[in-house]
């Protein structure tokens, strides 16, 4: 099937727009043309300001706190729905909420779960997203979700480090199988951390499973919030013989004072992708730009091409 670039338009919510501004070019079309009122006691509403009749659409926006991201996101699907817009796909490069993708206590939501049906009922007939929290929250869903993993941008920079010695690390026991594929495609050792935590966001005690004496640590996770965990195990790691460590998260939420944290850390380095915007720039802070992947993929998906080889980790 040939591909038209004019059939599809790409529109994005306000949080994204840098990124998307990245994709559109990559893409090969320029943003759609969205305007949002504002009411003076907050509340917004977003226009579309073009005709999006019979129209494949793609609507980039990160779900990161606040909830009015995601708010935005949700009113953007229905009045695309109601503009009657032929496929409407919702690109989130940061899936938000998906922490709570489980009962782990009694008397507590599954968030992750809450959010898939409310981008179903908003109008959503596909998503694109990237790193998951958890990759099961995929069945949360009764639409097609193409689950992208953001290993295809580290592994080149990786490579290009030619760190001799490398052995990579996950900062929990729930990171371990992204661990292992990294493990396996970089030939490189592998070790564990165990954690043990106070509440959410604090962290009681932690354990080193493995060697890394005179290694090159490289840490990697899906997501860094407050930088506890990476700045204490990178600490720790340091203090076990290691000879440098890295850190690669694929969304850098950076919460709290994560900022100073990551100064005061024996952490060389943290490589993250621009699936949500910086708040400040850091000088051991290296952003990945993600625009080419979401692009290439979006670009598949509008021609009904295979996009199988965007889910090898």
């Amino acid at each position: 099937m040939s591909y038209e670039p004019a059939e599809a338009k790409i529109f994005t919510c306000s949080q994204s727009r840098e990124l998307a501004e990245e994709i559109a070019e990559q893409f090969g079309v320029k943003l759609g043309n969205v305007i949002t009122s504002t009411y003076s006691d907050g509340e917004f509403q977003p226009s579309y300001e073009e005709s999006i009749r019979g129209r494949r659409i793609f609507i980039i926006g990160s779900t990161h706190p606040s909830s009015e991201n995601l708010m935005e996101m949700l009113l953007m699907l229905d009045a695309a729905k109601r503009a009657s817009a032929r496929h409407i796909t919702a690109v989130m490069p940061y899936y938000g909420w998906a922490r709570q993708d489980r009962k782990d206590k009694p008397r507590v939501p599954i968030a992750a779960k809450l959010i898939a049906k409310m981008l179903e009922a908003a109008g959503a007939t596909r998503i694109i997203t990237m790193d998951l929290h958890a990759d099961q929250i995929q069945g949360f869903f009764e639409k097609p979700v193409d689950h992208l993993f953001a290993s295809t941008i580290f592994f080149p920079y990786l490579k290009n480090l030619n760190l001799d010695h490398l052995t990579i690390a996950s900062p929990d026991m729930g990171g371990s199988k992204r661990a292992y594929t990294y493990s396996k495609a970089l030939e490189s050792d592998v070790v564990i951390c165990y954690k043990q935590r106070a509440k959410a966001n604090v962290i009681s005690h932690m354990e080193l499973i493995g060697d890394v004496t005179g290694k090159n640590v490289v840490l990697v996770d899906d997501m860094v919030d407050t930088a506890g965990t990476l700045t204490k195990a990178a600490d720790l790691m340091m203090e076990r013989g290691a000879l440098s460590v890295r850190a690669i998260c694929t969304h850098a939420i950076l919460s709290g004072n994560a900022y100073e944290k990551l100064s005061d850390s024996k952490l060389e380095e943290l490589i993250v992708t621009n699936s949500i915007p910086l708040k400040q720039s850091h000088p051991k802070i290296k952003v990945l730009s993600c625009a080419e992947l979401f692009a290439d993929v979006m670009n598949k998906v509008h021609s009904n091409e295979s996009i199988s080889s965007r889910f090898i980790m």
